[in-house]
């Protein structure tokens, strides 16, 4: 499989869900491009570096996001 060149989220924050839980969500690629959202497996998995490879970072906004209690959500 050939992937894309490593890139550097834009945008990285915690989105609040409840008093007890935030989720953490990236940005990467393209910000005005069409948006994508990876989701990845588990349980306990959480946000790869390797994830925004994926996707070629010109034509789309990769949003990624760690699931309720993985990552560093």
């Amino acid at each position: 499989m050939s992937l894309f060149p490593p890139i550097e989220p834009y945008n990285d924050l915690f989105i609040k869900v409840s008093d007890l839980h935030t989720i953490h969500v990236e940005e990467a690629g393209n910000p005005n491009g069409k948006p994508i959202v990876f989701v990845h497996g588990g349980p306990g998995g959480g946000i790869e570096t390797i994830y925004r490879q994926y996707f070629d970072p010109e034509k789309w906004r990769i949003v990624l996001f760690d699931q309720r209690g993985c990552g560093k959500s």
